[in-house]
């Protein structure tokens, strides 16, 4: 498993002097957000510094204390407020983008930034007022807690992430990929569901792949995890093997599922065919799977 080169600073969090330094800090950076909309520049997260975004600082934002990387200090900053962001003199070379189709073009040191950012700041969005009273919530700990503005409350409220398994079912030279309506056209991916209260992940692997095609998947293998900020979730990859092999669309989850041949995947006869690219966990097992095809035949 990589190492993060990038320290999140967790201890940094309550130290409200830290942190006021590093607003002021020459060398401080800041990730904005728009509207779920993320800003780009010559195909990179535009990071300007910190001092220069003063006018976005000035519409109220959430802002949240990253970390730090290479020397520098990182901050992110919703910047939904403003009602034209690309006007501001901090954007004036950058482009809005939402940031699937950008995942593709953004460098690799990049990716653990914003998806850290944007599940940060989705979060607070999304937890304004305090699930056991009603009442508002106030940011604190470096934007990583919100507390209850009610002092007969007083509840804390801590981001959450949501496992989500991703399956891909193995039948001799065949894997199992299915599509929903709402994927791209042409588009099958490996099987995916939320881990359920009291589940444990291989159990929901198991239950997932059953519940979409009928099929019963054994032999359970761990390859991996990666998050995925839509809105903030953390994929866990298995490998599993078919115990059975008849799809059966039970549950209207799918609008398609198919076993395909390795040689189908490497030269599609479905139109339009495509699966998830590499940077996804989802390809990543796809891949996986092709590369063992090759080395049984070398």
């Amino acid at each position: 498993m990589s190492q993060s080169a990038f320290d999140r600073a967790a201890h940094r969090r309550k130290d409200l002097d830290f942190l006021e330094r590093q607003l002021s800090a020459a060398d401080t950076r800041v990730l904005p957000m728009w509207r779920e909309q993320h800003l780009l520049c010559e195909g990179a997260l535009l990071l300007p510094r910190l001092r220069d975004t003063t006018a976005w600082l000035d519409a109220g934002g959430e802002l949240v204390w990253l970390g730090e990387h290479g020397g520098e200090a990182y901050f992110a900053l919703d910047i939904s407020p403003l009602d034209r962001p690309l006007e501001h003199a901090a954007a004036r070379q950058a482009e809005l983008s939402d940031l699937r189709p950008a995942l593709l073009s953004l460098p690799a040191a990049q990716l653990e930034l914003v998806f850290y950012a944007r599940a940060v700041l989705l979060w607070h969005a999304r937890h304004r007022f305090c699930g056991s009273c009603g009442r508002p919530t106030l940011a604190r700990d470096g934007g990583h807690l919100r507390v209850c503005s009610s002092q007969d409350c007083g509840a804390q409220h801590f981001p959450r992430t949501d496992p989500c398994v991703l399956v891909l079912v193995v039948d001799g030279d065949r894997c199992l990929l299915g599509r929903q309506r709402s994927m791209p056209r042409g588009m099958y991916t490996t099987l995916a569901g939320f881990v359920e209260p009291g589940e444990t992940v291989e159990h929901a692997a198991v239950r997932e792949v059953l519940e979409e095609t009928g099929v019963h998947a054994t032999q359970l293998r761990y390859l991996g995890s990666q998050p995925w900020p839509f809105p903030a979730s953390l994929m866990l990859g298995f490998m599993a093997q078919a115990g059975s092999t008849q799809i059966v669309l039970a549950d209207a989850e799918l609008e398609d599922a198919r076993w395909l041949s390795r040689q189908e995947l490497l030269a599609p006869s479905l139109p339009g065919f495509f699966v998830p690219p590499p940077i996804s966990l989802a390809g990543q097992l796809i891949a996986q799977f092709l590369a063992a095809g090759s080395t049984d035949q070398a």
